[in-house]
């Protein structure tokens, strides 16, 4: 278990052993090979705030069961809110009905890669101060607080607050014997300045770079990232920001900042080497990817220096789990080893086509009412033990550009061809930061961008980004993931004028 902290006795107190007597000795008498049960919890607050006044705030709570089975190979699955055994039993009648319905239509039989037991296993993650038990009034104080500091500052006009706060309870048991409880918290707070030239109408905006983080209400009151300390340099950074000239369109270096890069990690290699996707099993919505298993153990996709991780036990981490949606347990893994890919993220039934000889943990259902599909690891770009800091990359560049914060992306559906913006973005040169840039965009395929990669920062430069909504899946599911990374530089990448490619 991480930390000291208990799964709160209200979800404890749910008749969690009756429901899962009833629902997995129905299905085995009904000939089921394997049958899991699910019971989440998941609440969910959100407060938003513009301009220091509150704007919503909002409280929801998600309750219910899900039975999974597997008969004759093929999947069958049902979801419902009633927690008594008499509609476990049902839902696992309907899951076994539902997979016979699927039988017809299956043409690869479902074969679960082994997994030990987990018996009366327990898991929470390692946050301080649960949101929840913290006043609605304490919480939107202080935001307002931050809104404030920000609203007095000379030329600020407009500031957009928001912070969501997730608290998931969840419970599994299957038919080989696992048993888990774990509970996570998660919260992500942003404020996102805005200035009006009233002379021409024209807005410019910056948005504050504490990444979302699987901790408590802790991290706004000072542990884990430095919020006033931001807030007070973001009106001169956003002042500079509307005078600095647009950028003359080439090849630069790019020296890109954690805050930047971990979501190109994300979209071009997060979601590429989803063996799902890789398989083609995306295809009608998320797409596919150019990562296929034919090149596992051969495909360049980045320079020697690259080394990818997944990772479902990093600390504070979106992704990070004690056990899966399959009871499968939190893992490191390797999915990039010196620029070459040697691993996918995989679950249970999909192992055995990664030539993977067990799950690496990546089943997750954002609601007792979806079927877990594959999901995202905390995919992490490694440090270089000894690497350099920011200040000495940035030392080594005669002519480039400095990438801080994300903003808007695009990527195509196979992951290959990519571009993206930022926050902000600085003139290098001589190795020296020498103003802010506007209307920047970077452009790349993924081999090409990742193969340019010529030194990678130092632990000291590492910070762990994420989003609490990557989407994939029909019906639609949103997942929380985490991505760390350091410090990069890559050669001679090409730089679009954002401005003269609208036409503008």
């Amino acid at each position: 278990m991480a930390g000291s902290r208990d799964v709160d006795a209200s979800f404890l107190d749910l008749p969690l052993s009756a429901l899962t007597d009833a629902a997995l000795t129905r299905a085995l008498d009904l000939g089921c090979e394997h049958a899991d049960l699910r019971v989440e919890r998941i609440r969910t607050q959100t407060i938003s705030l513009r301009d220091a006044r509150l704007e919503a705030l909002a409280d929801g709570e998600d309750l219910g069961l899900a039975v999974r089975v597997v008969h004759e190979g093929t999947w069958g699955f049902a979801a419902g809110v009633v927690l008594t055994a008499a509609e476990a039993v049902r839902l696992a009648e309907e899951a076994v009905a539902v997979a016979k319905v699927s039988a017809a239509v299956n043409s690869d039989r479902v074969e679960l890669a082994p997994e030990p037991v987990y018996g009366d296993a327990v898991w929470v993650s390692d946050y301080d101060v649960d949101p929840f038990t913290v006043p609605d009034a304490e919480k939107t104080g202080l935001l307002t607080e931050f809104s404030e500091q920000l609203l007095a500052a000379d030329g600020v006009e407009h500031v957009q607050t928001g912070c969501t706060a997730v608290k998931e309870q969840k419970y599994y048991a299957d038919t080989a014997g696992t048993r888990t409880r774990q509970q996570r918290v998660r919260i992500h707070p942003d404020l996102t300045a805005l200035t009006v030239d009233r002379g021409t109408g024209a807005f410019e905006s910056m948005r504050t770079l504490a990444p979302p983080a699987g901790r408590g209400w802790e991290y706004l009151t000072g542990t884990g990232w430095d919020w006033r300390g931001e807030l007070a340099r973001i009106p001169e950074l956003l002042r500079e920001k509307t005078k600095a000239p647009s950028v003359d369109a080439g090849r630069y270096d790019l020296v890109v900042d954690p805050s930047n890069l971990w979501l190109t990690i994300h979209e071009s290699i997060g979601h590429a080497t989803e063996l799902d996707r890789a398989l083609g099993y995306e295809a009608a919505y998320a797409g596919t990817s150019f990562a296929t298993v034919d090149k596992l153990g051969t495909l360049r996709y980045g320079s020697p220096i690259m080394n990818v991780t997944g990772d479902r036990t990093a600390e504070h981490g979106l992704s990070t789990i004690g056990w899966d949606d399959e009871g499968v347990a939190g893992q490191q893994w390797d999915i990039v080893r010196d620029g070459v890919l040697v691993g996918y993220q995989v679950d249970r039934n999909t192992a055995r086509l990664g030539r993977m000889p067990r799950s690496n943990g990546c089943s997750f259902a954002d609601s007792p009412r979806h079927v877990p599909v594959q999901r995202m690891a905390n995919v992490s770009l490694q440090s270089a033990p000894d690497g350099p800091s920011t200040d000495e990359v940035i030392a080594g560049v005669e002519r480039g550009i400095y990438v801080v914060g994300d903003k808007s992306w695009s990527i195509d559906m196979q992951r290959y061809n990519f571009q993206f913006t930022g926050q902000r973005f600085y003139r290098i040169e001589n190795g020296r930061l020498a103003g802010q840039l506007r209307d920047v965009a970077y452009q790349a395929t993924t081999t090409d961008f990742w193969g340019s990669m010529a030194v990678v920062g130092g632990p000291q430069t590492h910070v762990l980004g994420g989003a609490f909504n990557c989407g994939k899946g029909q019906p639609g599911q949103a997942a929380p993931v985490s991505h760390g990374c350091p410090v990069a530089l890559f050669e001679n990448v090409t730089i679009l004028n954002t401005v003269q490619e609208a036409g503008r």
